[in-house]
């Protein structure tokens, strides 16, 4: 089957840098797409070809009424647009527009995070699981900055288990702002990546704005705040229970954390992984996992999870193989079983013989 839909205007954004976004759309729907005079040419199963010139018609419906894509938002469009049928590029774009982000535009660039944004709109308490690089922390601030710009929240409260410093913070030189700020710069960075410098540091000071280690929330009621939990893995079962009681009226709590990532001590266990257990069926909690499909970093970062994740299965499988000794020179390989059964003899024993 063969459709064209006329292109006019915005060529450039709709085929990406080397034609990156107009192969992601050929990849993922398998079809083939034809550059012609003024028109694009879709060609492949029915089904396909009608997903892929919805979509096309959507974007120059959009172009028309004077949106502006840059390559990389297009490709995040589109990333979404074609993992879901149930999603339209026209709604996408739209539900973007309806948040105000300060100086950024953002859009989920995956469905899962795209999951994300919403779970975060319609619940209270939200639980973002996933690795490194997938936007967790990112959108959360992003949510919690669009939330206090609109007025729906007074003050946004980022907090981080400071678990790395440990019995070492006392040794760090400054006050205990100063001692703890290194373990919460990657909350900083996301802050001034939405708002100028000028209103963030304006906004730290008035206290709409607070950045603290976990221990810090205890005998706290947060009423009207946006709290986000980061690197939550890192959290005691205590700790975690004395931060999801904090929650007050006219709040909301995001927790994200990466259970592949725990720096607590030997022996101590994750709170995050006991709140899994024990909140998954709470009414209002919503929980969203994401994977390496979700990667927005470097597109290396994206192999780099694999390939432990692969790593990690495969040792697991050789921890439940029987354990070999090396085999003597010119014998078979020796099992634990064989050893036990038959012991190495004594020099004495030796001597006698």
């Amino acid at each position: 089957m063969k459709r064209q839909v006329k292109i006019t205007r915005g060529i450039e954004p709709l085929f990406g840098t080397r034609d990156e976004n107009i192969r992601l759309l050929e990849s993922a729907l398998s079809v083939s797409a034809h550059l012609l005079e003024d028109s694009l040419e879709i060609e492949g199963e029915p089904e396909r070809v009608r997903r892929a010139e919805s979509i096309l018609e959507d974007y120059v419906y959009l172009v028309q009424q004077g949106q502006v894509f840059t390559n990389g938002d297009m490709k995040s469009y589109l990333r979404v647009a074609v993992e879901d049928p149930q999603v339209s590029l026209r709604n996408l774009v739209a539900s973007a527009k309806q948040r105000n982000f300060g100086k950024k535009s953002l859009a989920p660039r995956s469905v899962n995070q795209m999951r994300y944004v919403e779970a975060i709109e319609r619940n209270d308490m939200v639980f973002a699981i996933g690795p490194a690089g997938t936007g967790k922390t990112y959108l959360a601030v992003a949510m919690a900055v669009s939330a206090l710009l609109s007025k729906r929240v007074s003050r946004i409260i980022l907090a981080r288990p400071a678990v790395e410093a440990g019995e070492r913070l006392g040794f760090l030189p400054g006050t205990i702002q100063e001692k703890v700020d290194p373990y919460l710069r990657p909350l900083y960075d996301a802050l001034f990546d939405m708002l100028e410098v000028e209103k963030v540091e304006k906004y730290l000071e008035r206290g709409l704005i607070e950045v603290a280690p976990l221990a810090f929330m205890r005998g706290r009621s947060l009423n009207e705040s946006f709290i986000i939990l980061d690197e939550a893995q890192n959290s005691t079962p205590e700790q975690m229970k004395m931060f999801l009681t904090r929650l007050g009226f006219g709040s909301k709590a995001v927790i994200t954390g990466d259970v592949t990532q725990i720096d607590l001590p030997a022996g101590k266990r994750s709170g995050l992984l006991e709140a899994i257990q024990v909140i998954s069926g709470v009414q209002g909690v919503s929980f969203v996992y994401l994977d390496e499909r979700d990667v927005v970093r470097h597109a290396l970062v994206q192999r780099i999870i694999k390939a432990y994740e692969q790593y990690g299965d495969a040792a697991g499988r050789q921890l439940s193989f029987p354990l070999d000794h090396p085999a003597p020179p010119g014998g078979t390989p020796q099992t634990e079983s064989d050893a036990a059964a038959d012991p190495p003899s004594s020099p004495a024993a030796e001597q006698a013989s």
